[in-house]
């Protein structure tokens, strides 16, 4: 998974028989904390985020500005400035200035009377938000798991933003049906969040499709046929071996326009010009979105139904702040108030993953699927996934705009496990051949329904929601919380004068 590297560099004090007598003990903190930002921060495919510890301690004007120098050299794009002793805050400025002042800092420090080093980080850091830059704090001893666990979910924040900046989102027709929620907004989104999109139609994906190996797709239509048995409802009509094949050829088209355009995400249009022409674009959205298809195991590429930015855009989010987790795209479907739970639900991207939370194929499509696609929508016909989540732990967001300037909405919940006549039931009032995750969040109906941006909602297993506020703090938008993580949230400093 693609990620940028880390720099981790420590100030001191700049009278020579001062550090002389700590350079060591220093040394040893930076090489300590480098060891457990790389054991706790492995993804899902085993990669780690490069880390880059400065080559010496920083003791004066001179030694700032070289330590800064190498780093911008190595590509660092966010720094954690660790103290350990008391230092002589200027110190930060030719540093920084050096290094590259826009980016990410994250000050992190002990909290014990033999080393002051939470002295040294409030003098310095005040002096960076005293001139307007953003920074986050981290006050504790190494040795502690909410120390370790707060510095991590920094780092995954500060890494989703600072890859994300030098990305590029293929928006494969525009947005959907009018959707204007799922527009891409460029200048928002190029000020924010430094990501870029480029539309082309989908007619690049119909002709791509053309080309694919037609052996290539033979072995996707066995590898489903094997993995799904009878639960692959062929109909002669909707869904037939052919459009099952349209299906896959679009999916490997997909993969090969994105790799030709250098698209590190994508969203796909399919209504109406897919949809009624060519074939229903679930199976394709859904390989994409899945850690694995029928060569093995492979890096999930979000996809959002419907060409939906903005969606899109947190799908990435999601992904990176969770270590390369396949993300959801679920409708806002149906609130059922006697039992508080939502019904989400649609006609696209659940990546089969979450069917059962494996990355083994073989285990996901025991439960799933494939229905014949709805003739009165999809007249191209094609398969309708269906499956009902896995129970787990889940953190849903969604990014919106309020007069052009962004926001996430941000949530914790779970996906339920519930008895099968009752799932049957709560299935049979929306769209039973499709995919539903039952969830619960933390959060009211009213509330959900006074602050979300969209009819669209994603999700990725696991609890995130720190990350995620870190996330929109360092890059300058407004998180807003849901339930009791909103109420018991901190404001930073900037929302306290600025609001």
């Amino acid at each position: 998974m693609r990620s940028t590297p880390v720099g981790l560099v420590m100030l001191n004090d700049e009278r020579e028989h001062v550090y002389q007598e700590n350079n060591e003990k220093n040394r040893e903190v930076l090489e300590d904390w480098a060891e457990i930002i790389e054991s706790r921060t492995e993804n899902q495919d085993g990669t780690t985020p490069e880390i880059i510890t400065a080559s010496e301690i920083i003791t004066g004007t001179r030694s700032a500005q070289k330590v800064g120098e190498e780093l911008s050299r190595q590509n660092v794009k966010q720094v954690v400035m660790c103290y350990n002793v008391w230092n002589f805050p200027f110190l930060v400025w030719p540093f920084l200035n050096s290094l590259g002042k826009d980016i990410p800092v994250l000050s992190l420090s002990n909290n014990n009377g033999e080393y002051p080093g939470n002295v040294g980080l409030l003098a310095t850091d005040g002096a960076l938000r005293q001139a307007g830059k953003r920074t986050h704090r981290v006050i504790g001893e190494m040795e502690d798991e909410e120390t370790q666990q707060k510095v991590v979910d920094w780092l995954r924040a500060s890494e989703a933003l600072t890859t994300m900046q030098n990305e590029v989102l293929g928006i494969y027709g525009g947005h959907s049906m009018g959707m204007e929620t799922g527009y891409f907004h460029l200048t928002p989104t190029l000020k924010y969040f430094g990501t870029t999109g480029r539309q082309v139609d989908q007619l690049w994906l119909s002709e791509r499709m053309k080309e694919v190996d037609s052996n290539e797709v033979d072995r996707g239509l066995e590898w489903f046929e094997k993995l799904l048995g009878d639960r692959l409802r062929y109909d002669g009509n909707m869904l037939t071996p052919e459009n099952l094949k349209d299906q896959i050829r679009l999916y490997l088209a997909m993969e090969e326009v994105n790799q030709d355009k250098g698209f590190d995400f994508c969203g796909l249009k399919g209504q109406r010009d897919l949809t009624e022409n060519i074939c229903l674009g679930d199976v394709a959205e859904m390989m994409m979105n899945d850690p694995y298809d029928w060569r093995g195991e492979k890096e999930p590429t979000v996809c959002a139904t419907e060409a939906d930015a903005y969606s899109a855009m947190t799908m990435q989010m999601l992904k990176y702040v969770s270590g390369g987790l396949p993300t959801l795209f679920m409708d806002v479907r149906l609130y059922h108030p006697e039992k508080d739970i939502w019904d989400w639900c649609n006609s696209g991207n659940h990546s089969s993953y979450y069917s059962k939370m494996s990355t083994d194929p073989e285990k996901n499509f025991e439960k799933i699927t494939f229905h014949p696609a709805m003739e009165f929508y999809f007249k191209a016909g094609g398969a309708s996934v269906e499956f009902n989540a896995a129970p787990g732990e889940m953190t849903f967001a969604r990014l919106g705009l309020w007069d052009e300037e962004p926001y996430m909405v941000i949530m914790s919940g779970e996906s339920l496990d519930l008895p099968e006549e009752e799932r049957q039931a709560l299935n049979g009032q929306t769209d039973p051949t499709w995919p539903h995750v039952h969830a619960r969040i933390d959060g009211s109906f009213d509330e959900f329904n006074d602050l979300f941006p969209s009819n669209h909602v994603l999700g990725v297993e696991g609890d995130h929601v720190q990350k995620l506020v870190y996330l929109c703090e360092i890059s300058g938008i407004n998180p807003v919380l849901l339930g009791s993580e909103g109420e018991k949230k901190q404001e930073p400093i900037w929302e306290k004068v600025d609001g």
